[in-house]
């Protein structure tokens, strides 16, 4: 059986809202609420999840350009443009790093910075050799090497310990949902029925989040894993 969508469960939620209205009530707290007070109000934490999913996709997404290897690494990668100076510039400040396939391409916005980029991609740690493009002296190519099954291993280790983060911060949302539900009932500004039927409709949104992100994890393992 599919899950509802955020619209239907809006809609769901206008209903009983509408319901609650039309239903005679002896408490003080049926009167008009602000819209802060409306228990059928996910907007915040609909919100929440839909960051979460987009978090989750950006880390999964550096981890399929090509294993472990994460071309914002590159970029943050230190450059001293003057030889023996102390001073260093990002090398994204300097070069525009462009992933293509298993092939990273360095595009240089001065040919004098080509030197001292080349010389800081072979002295730091990411095992990688930036090659000239004979056609084009601003130009850098730089191979990734081929995953392996112990890379591959590391990266799915990786996107698995993202998933982890990302339904934990759906907890976290979720948890504030919840802390605004009871705050309502403590301060008697909600209907005791609209509460109970908001409480199910949050679980249902918190269920829907949590099931999308294991579709986003194994929707990226295929990748790492091919």
């Amino acid at each position: 059986m599919s899950m509802p969508s955020l619209l239907e469960l809006s809609h769901r939620g206008k209903a009983a809202r509408a319901q609650s209205a039309d239903a005679p009530s002896s408490s003080p707290s049926s009167s008009a609420s602000p819209a802060a007070d409306d228990p059928f109000d996910f907007s915040v934490l609909e919100s929440d999840i839909a960051k979460v999913h987009e978090r989750l996709q950006h880390e999964l997404k550096k981890l399929r350009l090509g294993g472990r290897f994460n071309p914002e690494v590159l970029e943050a990668l230190r450059v001293h443009l003057v030889k023996g100076g102390k001073e260093s510039v990002r090398l994204g400040d300097v070069a525009q790093v462009i992933p293509k396939g298993r092939v990273v391409q360095l595009v240089v916005g001065e040919k004098d910075h080509i030197k001292p980029i080349t010389s800081a991609i072979l002295s730091s740690t990411l095992s990688l050799t930036p090659q000239p493009d004979p056609a084009n002296p601003s130009l850098l190519s730089i191979p990734i090497p081929p995953a392996t099954a112990d890379s591959r291993r590391a990266a799915i280790a990786e996107a698995q310990d993202a998933a982890k983060a990302a339904a934990e911060a759906i907890r976290n949302a979720r948890g504030t949902q919840q802390k605004k539900l009871r705050a309502m009932q403590l301060g008697k500004k909600a209907l005791p029925d609209d509460l109970r039927k908001a409480a199910p409709l949050m679980e249902k949104l918190v269920d829907k989040g949590t099931k999308e992100i294991t579709r986003i994890l194994d929707a990226a393992k295929k990748v790492l894993e091919g």
